[in-house]
């Protein structure tokens, strides 16, 4: 889901999301309307705030988060 439809689902949003990552909620509501990036080192205190609903991936599809969640797919040279 994207930032701007999981803080537009309810009234406050932005606020306890904002306290909950520990920022201004004028920069949530810049990175909701894709005025600024989220910067990735938020992304996973964003993620684990909504529960899961807003996923780094999302925020931020230029990283690659498999890599850094360890789940990337092991090549063949790497299980030899």
């Amino acid at each position: 889901m994207l930032l701007f439809d999981y803080l537009s689902r309810s009234h406050g949003e932005q606020a306890r999301l904002a306290r909950a990552i520990g920022v201004q909620q004028i920069l949530v509501s810049q990175w909701s309307l894709n005025k600024r990036r989220v910067p990735a080192e938020h992304c996973p205190n964003i993620e684990q705030a909504t529960n899961g609903q807003v996923t780094c991936e999302e925020l931020r599809p230029d990283v690659n988060w498999s890599v850094l969640r360890n789940t990337s797919t092991p090549t063949t040279k790497d299980s030899v």
